[in-house]
């Protein structure tokens, strides 16, 4: 099986993706509501796995789900909460769900998170975690013995902050990251394209590993100060800040903002994440603002 998004980023095609987050509960009625939405709109959409350490569906089961109902799914792994036992298992399994597409995190920390008490495990990290998929794809598991019921045909991306202040960190985790076996990456929220600008120039353009800038929904200023209180990393501009303030409907001013950031970024990278928590049925307007239509580009995949 070969994924549409696997496709799109051979054929150099501009990509789309998004990010949903699965249920916090057993009905994914509305995570499936969404997803379809925005299916025809992207190549691929993010289920995130226990993002900020907060307890939800599991990502593969929820990911199976919407490829089910023909939604080409980026099931998210997070190291923190398997041992390399667990990841393992769960990556054979994905493969035999007919999974392809699968993004390698380390996870945040369970301090962050509803279950603060919980037991973090990070037998590996995300480097590590792609050279794992490397392995399962080349038919050895984690102690190189051969599988004996075949290799894996997992596609795996990392994620990316080009706003760390370290240079050298970043040109290192991006270079690890590659040679571990990434075929493309998500970065975090853009609040600085400048920043961005620079980090292509100066990082990703030594290396053949297509990079999605992340876009995301501010939906008003003060959802913007909170995002720049509490999400490390975060430096939304004051100018943003106040534009938003001064709106007289911030949730448009918001989806213009972010229409006018997929523009820059698309003649920086070659594609976009789309972000908007809890408002993701607005990604097919910001993406309609911003000119960038994909429906022709999007063909079933191939099975």
């Amino acid at each position: 099986m070969t994924s549409r998004l696997r496709r799109a980023i051979e054929n150099r095609e501009f990509v789309v993706t998004a990010e949903v987050a699965p249920p916090k509960g057993g009905d994914p009625m509305k995570m499936l509501q969404m997803a379809k939405i925005l299916g025809d709109r992207v190549h691929g959409i993010n289920v995130t796995d226990g993002s900020r350490a907060v307890m939800r569906m599991s990502s593969i089961a929820a990911s199976t789900i919407l490829l089910q109902n023909g939604i080409e799914p980026i099931f998210q792994m997070a190291c923190r909460d398997r041992n390399v036992i667990g990841l393992q298992a769960d990556l054979l399994g994905a493969q035999a769900l007919g999974l392809r597409n699968v993004l390698a995190l380390t996870g945040d920390p369970v301090k962050a998170g509803d279950h603060p008490k919980a037991k973090a495990v990070f037998d590996l990290e995300s480097v590590r975690l792609l050279k794992l998929i490397s392995k399962l794809n080349g038919g050895q598991d984690f102690n190189d013995k051969k599988l004996p019921d075949g290799p894996l045909a997992l596609f795996p991306g990392g994620a990316v902050d080009p706003q760390l202040k370290s240079w050298y960190a970043i040109e290192s985790r991006f270079a690890r990251k590659v040679e571990a076996g990434a075929q493309f990456f998500q970065s975090q929220m853009i609040t600085d394209f400048n920043r961005l600008e620079e980090f292509m120039t100066r990082v990703a353009s030594q290396y053949d590993a297509p990079v999605f800038a992340g876009i995301f929904l501010l939906k008003s200023a003060k959802n913007a100060q909170f995002i720049n209180r509490c999400v490390p990393g975060a430096q939304i501009p004051d100018a943003i800040i106040e534009r938003l303030a001064q709106a007289e409907n911030p949730l448009e001013e918001g989806m213009k903002i972010a229409a006018e950031q997929v523009k820059i970024a698309k003649n920086l990278c070659q594609g976009v994440h789309m972000m908007a928590v809890k408002k993701e049925d607005l990604i097919p307007q910001i993406l309609d603002l911003a000119g960038v239509s994909i429906q022709n580009q999007i063909k079933p995949m191939l099975v």
